[in-house]
């Protein structure tokens, strides 16, 4: 069993590249992640007796005002363990539980962690995916007919969509997701400073774009998409409200599905709904044709020197920050300084 960081060392790097990796166990994106709010990664990884790596396990120790805690990983889906079986899970995860700190996994629930007993599931989320190894047409006929529909209504309504690799797409769209979570959820945004450092880490390999839908010049809609191997990932969304009978959505995720199909990707993986969203997930099954759960599973409880003050005061703060009379640049700079704590 070695101890590498996931973000340089070539043997995780191989591993996540394999059958079982994501996007969310994958080098940059870790990199990422872990640069913008100061986590330190470790992986655990087994070798074979050639030193091929065969399976592996990511986490973040996670210390901050909020308590103590493991997390695989902060501020991602999942970060499934890359093993093949139980067995090999077994190998890896002896290091996971060793030491105090409670432990939080998200994985897809066909993973052999979920068997554990050590672990109690605490949380459950859908999940959707959309193969995209098939002719255009076809794909198209297998979305659900409002979902044909809406593209066309989007069309016929003049929505325009650009995918763009560079970084000021990127600042255009974090624009948009920073109104959408003060204004509907009550919510703070990740900093820029996030989508800075993921741009870098994906754009460099042409594995980002950042879609935009317009409607007379102005951005309705927008959408974050990374790509890490043969799969396309969404894992940014937001949109204004007035606009949403204008479909721009739609529009979106069928222009990202011919620039997907046309540069071979096989799969859209449209990411985690929260089971308290049914629209969202009624919106994402009208495209997909693969249906999971991922599943959050916890050892040891709450983090360790949690204190219900201290999670009184975060709460008290977003609400404050998201009041309809705070000027948004300030909404964004509070999101900038506490969002940190949300994981």
């Amino acid at each position: 069993m070695l101890q590498v960081d996931p973000r340089t060392d070539p043997l995780w790097s191989t591993l996540a590249a394999r059958p079982g990796g994501s996007l969310f166990t994958s080098p940059p994106w870790i990199g990422a992640v872990s640069d913008t709010y100061g986590f330190e990664p470790t992986a655990r990884v087994t070798v074979d007796t050639s030193g091929r790596p065969v399976a592996g396990v990511v986490w973040a120790d996670v210390r901050d005002l909020r308590g103590q805690r493991r997390l695989a990983l902060p501020f991602s889906d999942r970060a499934d363990p890359i093993v093949d079986g139980v067995d090999r899970w077994n190998d890896v995860a002896a290091d996971v539980f060793a030491g105090d700190l409670p432990f939080t996994l998200r994985c897809l629930d066909n993973s052999p962690a979920t068997g554990d007993p050590r672990f109690e599931s605490v949380g459950e989320a859908a999940w959707h995916a959309t193969p995209l190894n098939r002719p255009l047409d076809e794909l198209h006929a297998a979305f659900r007919r409002e979902t044909r529909r809406n593209i066309g209504i989007a069309a016929r309504a003049g929505v325009k969509v650009v995918l763009s690799s560079e970084i000021d797409a990127a600042r255009e769209f974090h624009r948009l997701h920073v109104l959408l979570r003060k204004r509907k959820y009550r919510m703070l945004a990740q900093p820029f400073e996030l989508l800075e450092r993921i741009w870098s880490a994906f754009a460099p390999s042409d594995g980002l774009r950042t879609g935009l839908a317009l409607l007379d010049g102005r951005v309705v809609a927008g959408a974050v998409y990374l790509v890490w191997r043969d799969t396309v990932y969404l894992k940014f969304s937001a949109s204004e409200k007035e606009f949403l009978r204008q479909y721009p959505n739609e529009a979106l995720h069928w222009e990202l599905i011919q620039w997907a199909h046309d540069r071979g990707l096989r799969t859209l993986d449209w990411g985690l709904s929260d089971l308290d969203q049914p629209g969202l997930i009624s919106f994402k099954a009208k495209w997909a044709s693969t249906e999971g759960r991922i599943r959050t599973l916890n050892a040891g409880g709450p983090p360790t020197g949690r204190s219900a003050d201290v999670e009184q005061t975060l709460r008290t703060l977003t609400e404050l920050l998201t009041d309809p009379s705070v000027p948004d640049a300030v909404t964004e700079r509070g999101g900038a300084a506490l969002y940190r704590y949300f994981c």
